[in-house]
């Protein structure tokens, strides 16, 4: 399919990339027409250059900074550089038809009209967004206008925040294609709206809509404001600009009341003087996204409703009210439209919309219909140019392309002698296609059976999110696929029990992540231990305040911290002591603390056959300046500590320290090993009992904590043929 994407920092350019797949919770849809933001979509070209952009925002370099110290300066570098190629999908605000859904939604079927929101869905000729994302189109509304629905969400919701009551005076600053819904909205709401903007133009269009009064923006719309309002000033101003300067927000200050309201939309500086905002006594409010719903992956992305009784307005039931005023001619959106492009043109399209000299409103990208019989979908796309395998020579797919697989595994493959990258599979097309073109794969699929039915592909490189790599992992190895598969192995005990069978049933190698094994740190640490003379005491400390928040990772149903990380650390103290876990016990911070959560933060104790103890402390909610990870090991006559891949430490009668500038991970030695063991005949490394060990200790740790009783380690549940 055809898919809209922002090539590096500005280019805009259409690509064939392979058409997405509904997930759980989603459907997929066919455009009609979608709508170009001209505020957040066109605030990700980056017009200006380099130099200017890094002199505004000094955080980038910090950013750089950051990521040079856990990746060293040639990872870094490498990443900086691709950003001058990678895609981008744009777009997130259009109408079609539903072509396909996954069976987990029941209320919509292929041929419904909808329109459709969700960032990332992108200007594509198939989309894919989530159930909560989408909203039936009444009869007697046009795609076109339908198209503005996610738009016209976010207006609503803004004036919702507003709480307008009847009679109230509310000034819109910004009259873009927001501002004036917001605008409309305001009078529907029984408020009078003053519209304020530095464009003429845009100041017609809102008299023309039916604005109650407009006047020029900048500070002679301060003085406009406390003319129309006989002194008194707004009661509430709305800000719908888009500003690096704080100027409109301290505009919207002055414009209002003693004790009046500021509702933010639009991505502006909110530097208020503190003196006038406490003797005004100004409430001041956020308004976020479509509503309630907005950026919670629970309900965007698994389809969680929030109760009518409890929530009466989420984002889309926003979506749907806005589609009733529509059809009801209570908001026109219409004389928004000042362009109109196919979707071949949209690099014109954007063009326009960031040409102030063209004094555009709101673009429009237009869908060709599609052949009778329906579009061709294609969920493999060949790269053009790419390299063929030389004789001999392994070939490998990638399933997920996520940032591990961009910054770690995918270049390791690149660098790998007697290795060919033949595909790579991402539910992402874009970036699948970005991640293909920049690492020399010969195809990219959105469909995970495709690289499974492809005889000539010797192994596959598993980085999809924790809850598939069990599923994937089983069905690469009965395809008779070698699988190297980043931790965790599996979430659950029966999840272990099933890839213990498919190991068993089949010749393939399995190799788990296990890339501490591998790191000279913690290899100097092992070494450390080898000649000890009796049980150990092991203490590993984790910081990870990154999991958090609507991190995907940090969501205990899919596994969460401790299954999802914490994982690494029961490998590690059983590689270290070479010695089987048999007893945990753990406690956990309240389980109902939802962020961080609460089960993402725990401190358990190992004991283990040999008479060693182990500690570990799992935590999300400390600080991101405190140290990542700290390992201390202490047995008979020596005690030694590694910290963060750049430190170790080791006392024996005399003190040794090694550091490194920059640290080291082991990835790239877990997967020459890998290979090596595939080219020999024989499983090398983290086998599939060193990922079930793992998974059956983070599954006891937890259920310990809930219980507040020890557990057994026992691995024979897991390996049972039950």
């Amino acid at each position: 399919m055809k898919q809209v994407v922002r090539k590096g920092l500005k280019e805009i350019l259409v690509d064939e990339v392979p058409d997405p797949i509904p997930a759980a919770h989603q459907v997929a849809v066919r455009p009609v027409c979608s709508v170009i933001s001209s505020g957040t979509e066109t605030a990700s070209i980056h017009t200006e250059s380099l130099a200017k952009e890094v002199a505004e925002n000094p955080s980038h370099i910090r950013k750089i900074l950051d990521v040079m110290r856990m990746a060293g300066p040639g990872r870094t570098l490498a990443e900086v550089r691709a950003k001058f190629s990678e895609y981008a999908v744009l777009g997130y605000s259009g109408a079609g038809t539903i072509v396909e859904k996954h069976p987990s939604v029941l209320d919509l079927q292929p041929g419904d009209r909808v329109a459709y929101g969700g960032e990332g869905t992108g200007h594509g000729e198939r989309i894919v967004t989530g159930r909560n994302l989408v909203a039936k189109i009444p009869d007697g509304v046009s795609f076109e206008d339908a198209a503005f629905t996610t738009l016209g969400s976010i207006a609503l919701n803004a004036v919702r925040i507003a709480s307008i009551s009847l009679g109230e005076t509310v000034a819109v600053i910004g009259l873009g294609a927001v501002g004036q819904l917001i605008a409309q909205l305001v009078r529907a709401q029984g408020g009078v709206a003053i519209g304020l903007d530095l464009r003429s133009e845009r100041l017609a269009m809102a008299e023309r809509l039916g604005v109650d009064r407009v006047a020029a923006g900048g500070e002679s719309g301060v003085e406009s404001v406390r003319v129309m309002t006989g002194g008194r000033g707004a009661d509430c101003v709305i800000v719908a600009a888009a500003a690096k300067s704080p100027v409109p927000c301290q505009q919207a200050l002055a414009m209002c009341r003693d004790r009046g309201r500021i509702v933010v939309v639009g991505a502006v500086d909110m530097s208020f003087p503190w003196g006038e905002m406490y003797m005004k006594e100004i409430q001041l409010f956020m308004a976020r996204a479509y509503g309630p719903g907005s950026y919670d992956p629970r309900y965007e992305v698994q389809g969680q409703d929030y109760p009518l009784p409890y929530v009466r307005w989420t984002e889309n039931r926003n979506m749907e009210e806005f589609l009733r005023l529509l059809a009801a001619g209570r908001v026109n959106v219409g004389p928004l439209v000042t362009h109109r492009f196919g979707l071949d043109e949209a690099a014109k399209a954007y063009e326009t919309i960031l040409d102030p000299a063209m004094a555009s409103m709101s673009v429009v990208l237009q869908y060709a219909e599609p052949p009778e019989g329906g579009a061709p979908v294609r969920r493999k796309i060949e790269i053009p140019g790419a390299r063929a395998p030389k004789p001999g020579e392994l070939q490998f797919a990638l399933a997920g392309a996520g940032n591990l697989a961009k910054w770690a595994h995918l270049p390791n493959l690149k660098a790998q002698p007697g290795v060919s990258l033949r595909a790579i599979q991402s539910n992402s097309g874009a970036r699948g296609k970005s991640y293909g073109i920049r690492f020399e794969a010969g195809y990219v699929c959105t469909d995970y059976e495709e690289i499974l039915r492809d005889p000539q592909i010797d192994a596959v490189v598993i980085t999809s999110r924790n809850q598939h790599h069990a599923s994937q992992t089983i069905a690469a190895l009965e395809a008779g696929k070698h699988v190297f598969v980043e931790k965790p192995l599996a979430l659950t005990i029966e999840e272990c029990r099933r890839i213990s069978r498919a190991v068993k049933g089949g010749r393939s190698h399995l190799c788990v992540g296990f890339n501490r094994r591998y790191a000279p740190m913690y290899v100097g640490l092992k070494k450390a231990l080898a000649g000890r003379s009796g049980p150990a005491v092991v203490n590993c400390r984790v910081n990870s305040p990154g999991i958090s928040g609507s991190y995907w990772m940090a969501d205990p149903a899919m596994g969460g911290a401790i299954l999802g990380e914490a994982c690494h650390f029961v490998d590690l103290m059983y590689w270290l002591l070479e010695s089987e876990p048999v007893r945990v016990s753990a406690y956990s911070l309240p389980a109902a603390q939802m962020d961080p959560a609460g089960e993402n933060n725990l401190a358990a104790a190992f004991q283990f056959a040999d008479g060693s103890v182990g500690n570990l402390t799992y935590c999300t909610v400390g600080s991101k300046s405190s140290g990542g990870e700290r390992v201390e090991v202490f047995a008979p006559g020596m005690g030694a500590v590694t910290e963060d891949f750049v430190r170790l430490a080791v006392a024996e009668g005399r003190r040794t320290e090694k550091r490194r500038r920059w640290p080291e991970k082991g990835y790239a030695e877990q997967l020459a090993e890998f290979v090596g063991g595939i080219r020999e005949g024989r499983q090398k490394g983290v086998t599939a009992l060193d990922g079930i060990r793992a998974t059956v200790g983070c599954v006891r740790m937890l259920e310990s904590a809930r219980a507040q009783a020890s557990c057994e380690m026992d691995l024979a549940e897991a390996l049972s043929e039950e």
